[in-house]
């Protein structure tokens, strides 16, 4: 076995880059991704020019390493790149933030609860507010949503 590996080496960079490529689709986390297109691409040089085994493995290596820097740069630029609303995905509360809502019920001592579709949220502001005045809602602490008057509105 390790005669053949020697006499060609090519086959084992080739296998080993289908196998990290095969692991990582078991996985799917992307971590042995670029180690496998790495073995592939050293195995494929290493067929078309001789080289010491050494250098097959500053081959790999720096193939490796130059792929997942260039991925990296590439998510790096996605991440920038991503809507605002999609960073508040799963925040529900941070999505309600500029909502504007009518209250069912005044606001007690600055708290009380709003409807946001088929759910109730509590709420708080600095003063007390009659049934049915417009709010907007203008931070989220908690679960709790912090509310203004919205100006023009009836206090």
């Amino acid at each position: 076995m390790i005669d053949m590996i020697l006499a060609h080496p090519h086959i084992f960079w080739l296998s080993l880059g289908g196998l990290l490529l095969a692991a990582e689709m078991l996985g799917g986390n992307g971590y042995l991704l670029w180690s496998g297109v790495a073995g592939v691409i050293t195995g494929l040089l290493t067929w078309i020019l001789p080289v010491s085994w050494e250098w097959q493995a500053v081959i790999f290596c720096v193939l490796m390493l130059l792929a997942v820097w260039l991925w990296s740069k590439w998510l790096a630029r996605q991440v920038k790149e991503q809507k605002p609303a999609d960073s508040r995905l799963n925040q529900r509360g941070q999505q309600l933030v500029g909502q504007r809502f009518t209250l069912d019920n005044a606001l007690v001592n600055g708290r009380g609860q709003v409807r946001v579709g088929d759910s109730a949220w509590p709420v708080i502001a600095d003063e007390d507010f009659p049934a049915g005045a417009k709010i907007e809602v203008v931070a989220v602490e908690g679960i709790t949503l912090r509310v203004r008057l919205l100006p023009g509105a009836k206090h």
